[in-house]
């Protein structure tokens, strides 16, 4: 007849025959095996102790029928298997999905409720999957055009505010000191400094070297940037010179000129020479190339 840590091993590796598991189901732990099982299966990692359930399913074993190095090798197994648990468990909620472009590259992306992301050059996009039924969350670094679907209040996360909506279209810009969000549909709200402000569509919310600047109306449906045109209004040409470098493998030297200068207009993101002549012309600046070196300066 097997032993009994004979029967027990089979019983976890599942290797019991029809006989052997009737042979089993006599035994004495059987139940407190049983439960031991049931434990494994409704395992929840935030409540698991390890040494807990051991000092509770320790007196219920018969020492006498068992002796204790005869159930080390199959302790060791199940703590082996709630330490797994245990991993993955942490592992798998706490894992973030990022997402990133590199210079001259854009992407799409669809988080799990069906909105969508258009992320611009430079950008980098992180949510966490696992949580997102309970806390519609993504960390923004760079620039980016959301297309939310409705449900529960949806947040985007930047080192200088909080962009929060239930269902809408918008905008948000986050390089260096330079924060923008544009509202095209629906109401998006955006707190900065512990204050909240509410842009309807069309209106914008910009913040560049922390002062607040007032914005015409826009009426365009959708950012520029998504048809491939940087656009500016009296904004400082360091940071039209920041955004050139992130749709352009090209390094700008600008340090003979004033670059707190204000710019108003666009540029291309597709043709080299077109986009630093619609920067220099505007404010009397010329250009020279070498390599991917590119210097202004005044004529």
């Amino acid at each position: 007849m097997m032993k009994k840590e004979e029967l027990i091993k089979k019983w976890l590796d599942n290797d019991l025959s029809a006989e052997e598991q009737k042979t089993f189901e006599q035994l004495e732990d059987y139940n407190e095996l049983i439960q031991m099982d049931k434990a494994l299966k409704d395992f929840k990692a935030p409540d698991f102790s390890i040494d807990n359930t051991y000092k509770t399913l320790k007196p219920k074993l018969k020492s006498n029928t068992l002796k204790p190095k005869q159930w080390l090798k199959p302790l060791l197994k199940i703590a082996a298997i709630f330490a797994i648990g245990l991993s993955v468990y942490y592992f798998t909620t706490t894992l973030n999905t990022e997402v990133g472009t590199s210079i001259a590259q854009r992407t799409t992306i669809e988080l799990p409720d069906a909105s969508t992301v258009d992320l611009n050059a430079n950008s980098t996009l992180t949510f966490n999957e696992s949580h997102w039924n309970k806390n519609r969350e993504v960390q923004l670094n760079g620039e980016a055009f959301f297309k939310v679907a409705k449900g529960q209040k949806f947040d985007v996360i930047t080192t200088d505010g909080v962009v929060s909506v239930l269902g809408t279209q918008f905008n948000v810009k986050q390089r260096g000191s330079y924060f923008k969000v544009t509202c095209y549909e629906g109401l998006v709200g955006v707190t900065y400094n512990n204050k909240t402000v509410n842009l309807k569509p069309g209106y914008t919310f910009q913040i560049i070297d922390g002062k607040l600047l007032a914005n015409e109306k826009e009426n365009t449906a959708q950012p520029n940037w998504l048809r491939g045109e940087s656009s500016f209004k009296s904004i400082p040409l360091k940071y039209v010179i920041s955004e050139f470098e992130n749709h352009y493998n090209f390094k700008i030297n600008a340090s003979t000129i004033d670059t707190s200068r204000l710019f108003t207009g666009s540029f291309t993101h597709k043709n080299l020479d077109l986009a630093l002549q619609s920067i220099t012309i505007p404010l009397n600046l010329s250009y020279s190339k070498t390599g991917k070196s590119i210097v202004l300066k005044r004529e």
